[in-house]
């Protein structure tokens, strides 16, 4: 038996496209609140799961939301706002494909991780180019079934765009609200950072491990890896002027900066309570992994790497993350706690 969506005339329309772990998620908290949204995926199984039994929402929330769930071939109608939450790997031909599906004055809003907004504003101009950092994670159960990984408290999006349409942002601002609280960034490039730093070394690092961020952070040595790539994304951003903005209320720059032994010793003791709202999670990038999938490092922890290279800042960690991943896709090893030692060489 299916579930019946009965929906009143909105005036947006909203696609999530490429509705995972994350989309889903949003889809279920936007369908929830009354908004006009469609899921879109190609996964079959995924979609059927969808169609009848709803958004089955569990971990720290338990919730089951009747969607529109549809396939990316089965798009007909005009949205207002796409959310885009697909892998970068083939973000020029999805971006051109999605511009089809937009009204005249619809706009793409990116939920990708890394730093996408370049090279879709390229593709549909910066006016129609919006950016979300999304603060939260989870992971992908099947079936209709998708696991909120992190706190509820830490429910919290960043956007921005690089065109002038503030009108617009207010709007995706008042959109996302329905499931978190949203910050405007002016600084929307240092909003972005914040979120790479936190995936380059906690996801990168859990990725290479097979673990989930807690457990990456509770292990010393893995701690050791994810302090140094957390340097090393500071770095690079001091050096391109870049202002790296506090993500959640915290400011990472402060609290995990070093110069000296002490401060050093005070930021490998704080990494664990850095993370602990989002201990659970598992990385969407070993969950490529595992799925035999190849995964977008060079849009996370390859972001630092180029960055370091332009501005002349060691990436020793980053480089290393990046090296093992791909030895991983390639399948001359396996995501397990023993990679940890192939960082040796890094010290």
């Amino acid at each position: 038996m299916e579930f019946k969506i009965l929906k009143q005339n909105f005036t947006m329309n909203i696609a999530i496209y490429g509705a995972g772990s994350l989309g889903t998620i949003i889809g279920a908290y936007l369908t929830k609140a009354d908004l006009n949204v469609d899921l879109v995926n190609r996964n079959t199984s995924h979609i059927e799961g969808l169609r009848k039994k709803g958004a089955k929402i569990i971990g720290t929330v338990e919730m089951n939301v009747p969607v529109n769930a549809i396939y990316p071939e089965e798009m007909t109608r005009k949205y207002d706002l796409i959310f885009l939450l697909t892998k970068q790997l083939e973000n020029k031909a999805t971006v051109k494909f999605l511009s089809a599906f937009l009204t005249k004055d619809g706009v793409i809003c990116t939920a990708q991780n890394g730093m996408p907004e370049a090279l879709v504003s390229e593709i549909i101009g910066e006016d129609k180019t919006f950016g979300c950092a999304v603060s939260w994670g989870a992971t992908m159960i099947g079936n209709g079934v998708c696991e909120l990984t992190s706190s509820p408290d830490s429910l919290t999006f960043s956007i921005g765009t690089p065109g002038r349409d503030i009108k617009k942002l207010h709007e995706i601002k008042n959109v996302l609200e329905k499931m978190g609280t949203v910050t405007i960034e002016s600084n929307f490039i240092g909003a972005r950072w914040s979120k790479l730093l936190i995936n380059s070394s906690f996801s990168g690092v859990s990725a290479v491990l097979g673990c989930t961020f807690g457990e990456a952070a509770n292990n010393k040595k893995s701690r050791l890896c994810i302090q140094r790539i957390i340097k090393e994304c500071i770095d690079v951003a001091d050096k391109a002027n870049i202002n790296i903005e506090p993500i959640q209320g915290k400011n990472i720059r402060k609290l995990m900066n070093y110069n000296n032994k002490l401060k050093e010793y005070i930021t490998f003791l704080l990494i664990p309570l850095v993370i602990k709202k989002h201990a659970s999670l598992k990385p969407s990038m070993l969950q490529d992994l595992e799925k035999g999938k190849p995964c977008e490092i060079q849009s996370i922890n390859g972001i630092v790497s180029e960055y370091g290279k332009k501005f002349d800042v060691p990436t020793p960690y980053n480089d290393k993350v990046i090296e093992i991943i791909h030895d991983i896709e390639n399948g001359e090893y396996k995501p397990e706690p023993d990679n940890v030692y192939l960082f040796e060489e890094c010290k």
